[in-house]
């Protein structure tokens, strides 16, 4: 009895050894639950990179990598960009019209204005950190990373019109007031550093007056005060013609990447090229937080998270090649340009849209 007794005792303990008091049918389902959720964002992943949009901007990069001589005519480009800017600010203030203006818009703009002068200087202690570069060229680089891409943000709302998720119209206003905080931190930054970062009266009418903003705005105000009426009369060709031309656009963009990785490899080493994929997600994530403290929508707060995420590659370097003219364009180019904006393009954009739709519950 004594021997079975203990036989029995040594059962009971393997037994406890074996199943410990959290159950495997506990953990199971969280486990389940993490690996749907990743099926997800590679499902959305996938259908993003084939979507023609990735595709066509695929087809520049490659092109260019390869020294192939494709090119596309410097005003043809110029053209398409006005066309994106006027159609996509005219679509946000027509959809400002239809809902109104409200206390939440202005908490909106507030918090793109404090994001984008907040931004650069996370941006700046971690690409110091990651890849000890000199103050001057990390302060240039992180005015761009409190900045936004405009074809990012234009790739967000296409993105959101596929699935048939809605938005709040004025995140159009928001990403232009996000455009010139980033910069005057960025100079902060360096003048902090005693490097001379100029503040002259050609530095603030480049910040000011910069066409795509200006455009951007502008195409605001002109939806806002015609509302749907004005787009009715210019839907064919505010509408219909949207996504392939903005294929075009990104042929293009990819074009312009390809040259800036072939320019800047040299100068950038694993640190700065790990900081330009690290830096999108630390920014989309303060872009989420902002999101849910105003209660946006799914589609809103996927486009905070964008802006918050993304590089610029316009306004920004035009207003360092005055400001900073010491800086290296290769740097800050191939960063923003050959790196974080294909990241947002192909993985970013679809794992900010599972973030905010498992947060905001749409």
């Amino acid at each position: 009895m004594a021997l079975l007794k203990g036989a029995d005792e040594k059962s009971r303990k393997t037994l406890r050894f074996r199943f410990p008091s959290a159950p495997l049918f506990q953990i199971t389902p969280n486990i389940y639950g993490r690996c749907a959720k990743m099926s997800e964002i590679l499902a959305l992943a996938a259908d993003n990179l084939m979507s023609p949009i990735v595709l066509s901007f695929a087809l520049g990069l490659a092109a260019s990598l390869a020294r192939s001589d494709l090119t596309f005519p410097e005003a043809a480009a110029k053209a398409i960009s006005l066309y994106l800017l006027f159609a996509i600010g005219f679509k946000g203030g027509v959809s400002v019209a239809d809902h109104g203006v409200d206390v939440t818009l202005g908490l909106s703009l507030l918090a793109g204005v404090v994001l984008s002068a907040t931004l650069p200087f996370v941006a700046f202690m971690l690409l110091r950190l990651l890849s000890g570069m000199d103050r001057l060229n990390a302060a240039a680089v992180a005015g761009h990373y409190g900045s936004i891409s405009i074809v990012t943000f234009v790739a967000a709302t296409s993105v959101l019109e596929g699935r048939g998720i809605s938005s709040e119209g004025y995140m159009v206003a928001v990403a232009a007031a996000m455009e010139a905080p980033a910069i005057l931190s960025a100079l902060w930054l360096v003048t902090r550093g005693e490097k001379g970062g100029r503040m002259d009266s050609q530095l603030w009418r480049e910040i000011l007056l910069n066409g795509s903003i200006v455009l951007l705005v502008g195409a605001f105000f002109i939806g806002w005060i015609t509302g749907k009426e004005g787009l009715e009369e210019i839907d064919s060709f505010i509408v219909a013609p949207f996504k392939g031309v903005l294929c075009l656009f990104l042929l293009d963009m990819g074009l312009v990447a390809g040259r800036g990785m072939r320019r800047g490899r040299k100068a950038l080493g694993p640190g700065s090229l790990a900081f330009g994929i690290f830096m999108p997600i630390i920014g989309s994530i303060f872009g989420l937080v902002a999101a849910l403290a105003l209660g946006l929508s799914t589609g809103g707060a996927l486009l905070l998270m964008t802006l918050s995420a993304s590089a610029s590659y316009i306004a920004v370097p035009a207003a360092m090649r005055v400001a900073l003219p010491e800086a290296n364009p290769s740097i800050y180019l191939t960063l923003s340009l050959g790196v974080t904006f294909p990241f947002n393009l192909t993985i970013g954009i679809p794992l900010y849209l599972t973030v905010a739709q498992a947060m905001t519950g749409g």
